[in-house]
This record gives structure tokens, C-alpha cells and sequence, in this order.
């Protein structure tokens, strides 16, 4: 007889349909499912579980769960760390959901029990049933090899067809849809057929497997365990039809035969193919060892191209791709020349150091021209993740080699020429140390048996040229600087930007906008103006820009039928380019107080520095202002350390230190500015400010300052000299010890500068403070 119970709380299931009869727990983790499980512990213990049609669905509504679910009976709860809760539960009666309440806490509903119907039938035809399905069952409990004895013991003493029913399909699948269908069926001998039905069906996949079992172990004898389990896999890939793998495998046995390869390269290969053959072709792990063993394949292990070793014709090659670069193109004729001789010497680790712009990776493609090398670049900015370089666990789903080892792959030899771009901008994070992965591949002495942990086998190295370029050398952590031989690339004269773009970029920027000698012309004159007039840099790839943009307004102006020859002077130029950007004399000549102009290096090039002082009643505090790095706030506290020692010397009465304050301004606050060479810049602006003396604005100067006043060597020289003759000026001041390296600076850029070497601040203050 059926009978409504009114208000009984509700859970939706996913994935899941409890059966009456069934004893069972699961875990609780939503919200409106835990308090049901609360309101029902508190009143009764009575709960309507049913499932959801898609489990996916998080706030289910009375559409999205079946009509037909179970009450049960909670037996006990247990809370769970993270907020779950385990639920036993007992089923009790089958029930069809008539209402239900979402009060946005938990669902509530109505439910019709459903009686048992079992008294409608004639006894002896439930009986044959309960029979018919405990033999299926007891089949069932066979072929699949579970405890017969166990598991029949717990139906031997059912006598009810329904209870037996529910039994049976829970038993018989873990299908929740298959079981929620059983539950749905109405009446109970369709009920029986269709649960009969199921079970019928699992047997007969259980026999399936119980025979190819069978079949493969009649193949092999009973003590090879690990012969039965390749027979298995071998029975199952005939049965597919999966012939496949083993055509593969001998086709990567034979690449393996005739690879140029080491004794380890092909122990290892021998090894992985026979594991490729064991495995089904529709496994995921079959598509990660094709892929490993066709890696190992394409690594070119032994082979190698023939160096050129003529001189004159590395020299030539050299000569018709660049301007200049003496120490860089002479570096190399030494390492061909040593290499000829002793061709199992160790290769140099080149760092082709200076700023952007100024040709550090075209040279490497023309050394590896020159030596006839084939040419890869590995960029390394930005790189982070230590796996980049040695390469990540084969184990791993979407596992590669390292960019190292793929370099190698893509130069397709085992000597060639790597470049390894922006080496002073790797980083390292929680992911491994990037730079320290690059000391075991620089080191000349470790790095011919690299291991690369997709590999698994030694790579040689030893062969490898590797040229590495860098912006900023203080960036390279120390222990891998000390790997690297530098050749510093420093920034272009006017001159040698004039013959570059003469001989280089002009022809390649007529070529690559589709024009011809006939279309466009640049007098020389012209060409230094645009160098002079639109671009201010340490290297020419603005420069480059600025040709480009010229040939472009050409190339527009021959399809609009205008003229087909354009002759570019200095007169028309800005006809091309518009309004010049900068004034080839932008120096101010006029002197003032506080007011100094330092010279700064930088990794894109020099720069003129402006610093500025003044003073202001107060108490004597320093004010610092213009995003001024640690190195420089504490040259400024040397600098005033210094003021106040020597005061009488400058003619400044003490108290001026404890009636005013001084700030110190860098201007272009939004850029960061540090070093240790703005010393004396800083000290000369401040003596300014405090004494009212004016400073030459026709002097630059360079050098840091100690507490006794005497002036330190720098750094970057050359690139401080140009940047102030680009800025007109012409009497430069730089510490005395550094006068030696003006042998090394080009006559050009020296021509009409009058260069002082200074010792003390007191000299420096000769020389650029007017009375």
C-alpha cells in the first residue's frame, strides 16, 4: 500500500542511485546537501535520496533529478576534513517524488512510498525467480572471480522477490543509470526480467575475459610471470586487430642499426623500442616512447661539418659583413687558427657584451658563415623555468627536450655554432635556477657528456662554439661570468655610423621595400645629417628605422605617379622625416649656480647626466629627489661628508649647515638612475649651491669621490666621451687613472675634445667652478 510522507529533506546524488536494501555510505560536500543531512539526523533520521540526470549541475532544480529515488535511514555521519561528511546510510522503500521546496538552505520535498506489490502474484512464481536470480548472481560471483562463498552467503537467505531484485542490480553493475532504470520499472516481474537481462549481460563479458586469460596461459608455463603478462598483451593487440606497433618497431630498430650513435645512444634505443613493442598502440604511454625514440632518432650524435680553416677567406667574410669591430673579427681569426692546429682543443665560450643595436647577433651568423658552421640562436630573456634548459622528465605529459639539446636537433650536426641571446636576462624562480643550468653547458671541461633530462644520455657539448651577447655584464651571475670570455662591442661613432649605413643598411632597405638604385639615392652628407639630426643611440637599428621610413615615402610616391627618381639631401630631408629631432650642438653654454653636468653609461649606450642643488632655510637636512638608486644616495652623503670637512677650505661658514637645507635633483624623476661614477658631479653642484659660485656648462666630467676627497677610475669611457661630444661639448673631466684608456678610444671621437685628467675634487673644482 502506498502511503505520502510530507516534509522530508532531500539530496540530490551525482553519479550515484541508492537502492532499497543497500547499505552504503558516501561523502557530502555541498552546502544544501550538508544541512539536509543535519535537519534529517534531528528529526527522524528519514531522508529522500535521488539521482541527478547530469551530475555536473551544482544547484540542481526539480528538472534536473530523476522522480523515482529511496528513502533511507542515516546510520551514521562522519565529518570530514576540508568540510565533508560521510553518510551511512540503509534503504529503505522506493518513492516517487510528488513536491518539492528549495528554500535556497536545503531541498524539502513530498514523497509517495511505494508498497510492495509481491502479495499479487502466485507464490511459487516469486519463488522461481528469487531462484533464477541467485543463480545468475552465483555465476556472476564465478567468472568474475570475487569470493563465492562470501558473497552467496549474503543472498542465501533472501526470500523476497523485491529484496532479491534490488540485490541483484546492485550486485550486477555499478551503472547508476542502469540501477535508476530498474528502480523506475513499476512492475515487478518486468522488474526481474530486465535486472536478469543485465546480469546475463555481465556474465558474458566476464566469460570473455575469463577466456583470454585461459587462452594465453595455455601458451606459457605457469612459473614465467613476467612472460605471462607480454602473452596477455600480445593475445589482446590479435584480438584488436593492433598489428601496428610491431612494424614500427622494426622500422626504429633499423634507423637504430645505421644511426651514427654511440654504444650508450643505442643500448638505450634497443632498449626503449622493445618496451614500444609491449605496449598497446591506443595508449597514452605508446604516443610518449614513439615520440622519445623518434627524438633519440633525429639527435645528430656524430655527425659533424668541416670547419673552414683558409684564414683569408674567414677574414674576407668578415670584412664584407661589418664595419669595424677589430677585437671581435681578430678573436676569431685566432680561435679558426688554433683550431686548425689542434682540433680537439676545447671551444671558447665567446659574450659579445654592448648595447642594443649594435650588431651582436648578426656577427654570431657571420662567424658561423665564416666558419662554415651551421648557425642556431637560443634566446634566452626572460627564461626562467630550469626545465627550458635541461629539459623536462620524459615521464611527463607534454614532456621536450631542453632548448639546448633542441638546438642541437635543428642545427642538425654536432659542432655548430649556438648563439645564446641575452644571457644577462635569465631569471630564476621557484621553478630552478636557470643560470646555474648554463654552468655545466659552458664549461668546457663538464660539458661533454651533458645529460639532458629528456634524453637520459650523455650529449656532447665539446663541439659546440657557443657565442652568448649581453646588454649589461653586472646582471651575469658571477659564477657563470667566469665561464664566459667578453669582447666588449662598443657604441658606434658618427663616422662608423655613416659607413654603415652606407655600405649595409641602405642597400638592404632599398631591397626590402621594393625599390632600385634608380628610385632612390642618399647623398653622403645627407646620411650623416639623418645620423646627426633624427637619431641619438648607441647602436644603428634606429637608424635602420629611419632609412626604412625614407624608402617608404619613395615607394608611395612612385605609385602615386609623382616622380620616379627621388635624390635625398639635406635640404629635403625633412620633407621625409619631418622636423629634426635633435640639434647637433645641445649644450648650454651659459654658466649657473648648482647646476653640473655629469656623464653616465648605461647598457643602451652614454648619456649626459644633469644635477642640480640648491639650498633653503631649514635645519640642515639633505633632500634627495630624481628616482635615485642606493649607489648614488650615498655618493650624495659622501659628497656633503666632504663638504663639511673642508668648509673653511671653500669658504663656508659652519652654520650654513644648521640654518639650510639642501636638496639634490636629478631630473627625469621617472627613470632610475645609479652608479658609482657621479661623485664629483654631485660634489661640485652641492659646493655650488652653498658657496653661490656659478659651474661651466661647457664641462662634463665623470669620476666618484671618496671622504678625503680623491677621485676614483670608472667604467664605460668611451660611451661617456661620445655621449658628450653628440652633446657639444667638448672639455670633458675624467679621473687621472683612467687617462691610460684613452689609447683604446678611437681618434675620431677624441678629435676636438679637451680631455683633463683629475686626482682630487680641488682640481675639479679649479677647472669647472668660475670665481
Amino acid at each position: 500500500m502506498n502511503k505520502l510522507m510530507q516534509g522530508l529533506p532531500i539530496i540530490a546524488l551525482r553519479g550515484m542511485t541508492i537502492l532499497p536494501y543497500m547499505v552504503i555510505h558516501f561523502d557530502v560536500s555541498r552546502k544544501h546537501s550538508i544541512n539536509s543531512v543535519d535537519y534529517a539526523i534531528k528529526n527522524g533520521q528519514k531522508i529522500f535520496l535521488v539521482a541527478q540526470h547530469n551530475p555536473d549541475v551544482m544547484n540542481p532544480k526539480r528538472e534536473d533529478i530523476y522522480n523515482v529515488g529511496t528513502v533511507c535511514e542515516i546510520k551514521q555521519v562522519v565529518k570530514m576534513p576540508g568540510g565533508l561528511m560521510r553518510v551511512l546510510v540503509k534503504g529503505l522503500d522506493k518513492a516517487v517524488l510528488v513536491d518539492m521546496q528549495d528554500d535556497g538552505k536545503l531541498l524539502m520535498g513530498d514523497v509517495e512510498v511505494m508498497g510492495s506489490t509481491e502479495l499479487l502474484y502466485p507464490t511459487e512464481e516469486l519463488q522461481a525467480r528469487v531462484e533464477l536470480l541467485k543463480e545468475l548472481l552465483k555465476q556472476l560471483y564465478f567468472v568474475s572471480e570475487r569470493e563465492a562463498k562470501e558473497s552467496f552467503a549474503k543472498i542465501k537467505k533472501i526470500t523476497s522477490l523485491e529484496e532479491m531484485i534490488y540485490r541483484a542490480i546492485s550486485d550486477g553493475t555499478t551503472d547508476y543509470e542502469k540501477r535508476q532504470e530498474a528502480l523506475e520499472i513499476e512492475e515487478l516481474f518486468e522488474r526481474c526480467d530486465f535486472v536478469c537481462d543485465i546480469i546475463s549481460q555481465e556474465i558474458d563479458v566476464a566469460d570473455i575475459k575469463r577466456d583470454l586469460a585461459i587462452n594465453v596461459k595455455c601458451r606459457v608455463e605457469q612459473n614465467q610471470k613476467d612472460y605471462v603478462l607480454r602473452e596477455q598483451l600480445k593475445a589482446i593487440h590479435e584480438e584488436l586487430g593492433d598489428e601496428d606497433v610491431e612494424s614500427e618497431a622494426e622500422e626504429f630498430r633499423k634507423a637504430t642499426d645505421a644511426l651514427d650513435a654511440s654504444e650508450a645512444v643505442k643500448k638505450k634505443l634497443y632498449k626503449e623500442i622493445k618496451r614500444f613493442e609491449r605496449i598497446s598502440s591506443h595508449s597514452s604511454e605508446s604516443a610518449v616512447l614513439r615520440t622519445y625514440i623518434e627524438t633519440l632518432l633525429e639527435m645528430p650524435w656524430n655527425k659533424a661539418t668541416k670547419d673552414n680553416t683558409n684564414i683569408k677567406k674567414v677574414q674576407k667574410v668578415l670584412e664584407n659583413d661589418h664595419y669595424g669591430l677589430k677585437k671581435v673579427k681578430e678573436r676569431i681569426v685566432e680561435f679558426m687558427a688554433v683550431h686548425t692546429l689542434n682540433s680537439e682543443g676545447e671551444s671558447p665560450v665567446i659574450c659579445l657584451v654592448g648595447p642594443p643595436g649594435t650588431g651582436k647577433t648578426s656577427i654570431a651568423a657571420s662567424i658561423a658563415r665564416a666558419l662554415n658552421r651551421n648557425y642556431v640562436r637560443v634566446c634566452l630573456g626572460g627564461v626562467r623555468d630550469e626545465a627550458e634548459i635541461r629539459g623536462h622528465r620524459k615521464t611527463y605529459v607534454g614532456a621536450m627536450p631542453g632548448r639546448i639539446a633542441e638546438g642541437i636537433k635543428a642545427a642538425g650536426c654536432a659542432n655548430p655554432l649556438m648563439l645564446l641571446d641575452e644571457i644577462d636576462k635569465v631569471g630564476n624562480d621557484h621553478r630552478g635556477d636557470t643560470a646555474s643550468a648554463l654552468l655545466e653547458i659552458l664549461d668546457g671541461a663538464q660539458n661533454s657528456a651533458f645529460r639532458d633530462h629528456y634524453l637520459e644520455v650523455g650529449l656532447d657539448l665539446s663541439k659546440v662554439l657557443f657565442v652568448a651577447t649581453a646588454n649589461d655584464v653586472s646582471t651575469i651571475p658571477k659564477p657563470l661570468l667566469d665561464r664566459l670570455e667578453l669582447i666588449e662591442i662598443n657604441s658606434y661613432t658618427t663616422v662608423e655610423k655613416f659607413h654603415i649605413a652606407k655600405k649595409y643598411l641602405v642597400p638592404k632597405q632599398i631591397k626590402k621595400n621594393g625599390l632600385n638604385k634608380n628610385n632612390i639615392s642618399f647623398t653622403d652628407e645627407a646620411l650623416r645629417k639623418i645620423i646627426l639630426w633624427y637619431t641619438k643611440e648607441a647602436g644603428v637599428r634606429n637608424l635602420e628605422r629611419k632609412l626604412g621610413a625614407v624608402c617608404r615615402k619613395v615607394a608611395v610616391s612612385i605609385l602615386a605617379d609623382e616622380t620616379a627618381a627621388h635624390k635625398i639631401t639635406p635640404k629635403n630631408l625633412s620633407e621625409y622625416l619631418g622636423t629634426p629631432k635633435y640639434d647637433e650642438d645641445i649644450a648650454d653654454k651659459k654658466a649657473a649656480v648648482g647646476e653640473a653636468k655629469g656623464l653616465a653609461w648605461t647598457s643602451v649606450g652614454g648619456t649626459t647626466l644633469d644635477i642640480e642643488a640648491c639650498t633653503m632655510a631649514g635645519k640642515g637636512a639633505l633632500t634627495i629627489t630624481g628616482q635615485l638608486g642606493d649607489v648614488m644616495k650615498e655618493s650624495a652623503s659622501v659628497a656633503l661628508g666632504y663638504i663639511r670637512a673642508n668648509a673653511d677650505k671653500y669658504g663656508i661658514e659652519a652654520e650654513t649647515f644648521e640654518k639650510k637645507d639642501i636638496q639634490l635633483h636629478v631630473p627625469e624623476g621617472a627613470v632610475p638612475k645609479d652608479g658609482p661614477s657621479a661623485g664629483i658631479t654631485i660634489t661640485l653642484a652641492m659646493i655650488s649651491a652653498y658657496t653661490g659660485r656659478k659651474i661651466a656648462k661647457d664641462t662634463a666630467m665623470t669620476g666618484e669621490i671618496t671622504l678625503h676627497g680623491k677621485v676614483l677610475p670608472i667604467g664605460g669611457l668611451k660611451e661617456k666621451i661620445l655621449a658628450a661630444k653628440l652633446s657639444g661639448i667638448k672639455k670633458v673631466l675624467i679621473p687621472e687613472k683612467n687617462l691610460k684608456d684613452l689609447n683604446d678610444i678611437e681618434a675620431e671621437i677624441l678629435d676636438g675634445m679637451n680631455i683633463t685628467g683629475v686626482s682630487h675634487m680641488d682640481k675639479v673644482i679649479e677647472l669647472a667652478l668660475r670665481k
